[in-house]
């Protein structure tokens, strides 16, 4: 069992849910983990079950058996407990959009209790590339600079473990890049470990240390993506992705 000590931040073991009692499983016995100062992405077409997984490995949905531990903490009883080492973003999260950006990062520091909030703030508009929008309505700003916005609240909290849910989607390819760099940055600097979803099979074949394919509510296959690649016999991660995630082969097939 993982503990606060363990060099594992999460834990999953065997979840399971399902949205109706004779509906099809969104999620069907999924185990993973991850380890302090990695990025690990999760990939697999649209209704794969990738962001039910992650709602519950955040403690928003209670999985219907199976377990969840964040440094050693079963989410199911004491997600209060971890919840200001842990932050997430989505695209199809929504800010306040009547308030300002500064606004709209001085409220969600607030809610974390934050010291020297008014310097984070402006670190964070600095990394985003947004500190001339400080004064901004949300509600006046380009989707990718709502994209951008999103994620400097994810990390308004200096979080140990941060889950990033399609961040880049609305993003163009130099923005992207950029904030890429920006959180390795992260990742080596402070050991923050990150989750990861994309479409992008290019950006998760150069960001991610391991990656996890998932295809109808499990998983098909896991590893660090050269090892993949060479079991596969594919040049690339777009290519194993068509390969495999079609077959619902388990991991251990």
């Amino acid at each position: 069992m993982a503990g606060p000590e363990s060099p594992e931040v999460l834990v999953a073991e065997e979840v399971r849910k399902r949205y109706s009692i004779d509906g099809p499983w969104a999620v069907d016995g999924v185990s993973l983990s991850l380890r302090r100062g990695e990025v690990v992405s999760i990939v697999g077409p649209n209704g794969a079950g990738k962001s039910t997984l992650i709602q519950m490995m955040l403690g928003l949905l209670v999985p219907d058996s199976g377990s969840v531990r964040i440094f050693g903490t079963d989410m199911a009883t004491g997600r209060r407990k971890i919840a200001h080492r842990v932050n997430y973003a989505s695209t199809d999260l929504s800010l306040p959009y009547s308030l300002t950006v500064r606004e709209n990062l001085m409220a969600y520091g607030l809610i974390y209790n934050m010291r020297n909030i008014g310097s984070r703030i402006d670190a964070l508009l600095g990394e985003m590339d947004l500190s001339s929008f400080r004064n901004v309505r949300v509600g006046r700003l380009s989707t990718g600079q709502v994209a951008r916005m999103g994620i400097a609240k994810a990390l308004i909290n200096d979080p140990e473990l941060l889950f990033l849910d399609e961040p880049t989607a609305t993003l163009d390819p130099e923005v992207s890049a950029q904030l890429r760099s920006t959180l390795q940055k992260m990742v080596r600097e402070r050991g923050m470990t990150l989750l990861y979803t994309s479409h992008n099979m290019r950006e998760v074949e150069r960001f991610s240390d391991r990656v996890y394919l998932m295809g109808e509510g499990r998983l098909v296959a896991e590893g660090r993506v050269p090892d993949l690649m060479a079991r596969y016999a594919t040049e690339d991660l777009e290519s194993l992705f068509l390969q495999i995630v079609g077959r619902g082969r388990s991991r251990d097939e």
